[in-house]
């Protein structure tokens, strides 16, 4: 394998240039909603840009986090494919390239995780031993499953454990996390729901009532005291929105 070769770090999260534009299409808009509805003022919206920024950098926390979950089925797909493989009768390094080709069925030969089996393959050609692969993985993905899974394969292939059985069970274990985790984020569906609605009732009700009854809220705009007392609604406003954020994120 290249030493110039760039392996993916599943932590970090790098927009494509489509995607990019749009999400930053969606920050401009949401700082525009925010100083217009609270600051009437272009100038409050120019004041409020670093709000854009923090909005990129939750959107690829967000992205990146979801792209470590599906890795973490596809890997446990690859040790499903590898404890077959071992039961007829491949030695450990084979069933990896076996298994690359059932992965690269289900899920293309672009698949993340059949990008990390041929980077594991052309580790294997190079005399890279294999446990060391599968620790970089582990650390490049940030998922304690699979740098469990490292540690467990490491001990095992040295003290001449069965791996068959070891393959397996590790498989269930992330499954069973798995199967989990989609449980919870179903039970919690509609609370997410609940909590994007709430956070537009601000905007709500400040379009509703400006529109119903207007110079309502003139008193709060372009003089200091109403700044001030628009800001810190603001930031409880902020302050709330990052609550329900946290209320409903519950990782398994």
């Amino acid at each position: 394998m290249s030493k110039n070769c760039r392996l993916p770090d599943y932590t970090e999260y790098h927009f494509q240039p489509k995607e990019g534009l749009l999400y930053m299409l969606e920050g401009i808009l949401i700082v525009a909603a925010v100083g217009c509805f609270f600051y009437h003022s272009w100038i409050a919206c120019l004041c409020l840009a670093p709000v854009l920024f923090l909005f990129l950098k939750e959107k690829k926390r967000e992205l990146a986090k979801k792209r470590r979950q599906e890795l973490s089925g596809q890997f446990k797909d690859m040790v499903l494919a590898l404890a077959a493989n071992q039961k007829a009768g491949y030695s450990i390094e084979n069933a990896v390239r076996e298994a690359y080709r059932d992965m690269e069925m289900l899920y293309g030969e672009e698949g993340m995780i059949c990008v990390e089996i041929r980077y594991i393959i052309a580790g294997l050609e190079n005399n890279v031993v294999l446990e060391k692969l599968i620790y970089s993985l582990g650390m490049r993905s940030g998922l304690p499953d699979i740098l469990q899974f490292a540690d467990i394969f490491a001990i095992a292939k040295r003290s001449g454990g069965n791996m068959t059985d070891i393959l397996t069970k590790t498989a269930v274990m992330i499954e069973q996390k798995t199967d989990t985790d989609k449980e919870i984020q179903l039970m919690l569906g509609a609370r997410k729901t609940e909590q994007k609605i709430m956070n537009l009732v601000p905007f709500l009700i400040i379009f509703y009532v400006g529109g119903t009854s207007r110079g309502f809220f003139d008193v709060l705009y372009h003089n200091v005291i109403g700044i001030v007392i628009m800001t810190v609604c603001l930031g409880f406003y902020g302050a709330a929105y990052l609550l329900s954020r946290r209320i409903v994120e519950i990782e398994v």
